[in-house]
């Protein structure tokens, strides 16, 4: 398994946790997904094997924030 912490912006509130943590974590190897308001980031652990970092990070943005 893969780990990564990614920055993400845009996200404020409980809606914003639901949304990155419910898509994220319902893409095929993706076994763990934190989102942490604070800090602005995503803590993602995933299998390289079955999810590409890059379809992680399109997932974020398609629900509607900036990955850096």
């Amino acid at each position: 398994m893969e780990k990564v912490t990614l920055n993400v912006q845009g996200m404020s509130c409980g809606h914003c946790v639901k949304a990155v943590e419910g898509s994220v974590g319902a893409l095929n190897g993706v076994s763990n997904v934190k989102v942490h308001l604070e800090n602005g980031t995503v803590d993602v652990e995933f299998n390289k094997n079955v999810v590409t970092i890059d379809t992680i990070k399109e997932t974020i943005d398609d629900q509607g924030y900036d990955v850096k």
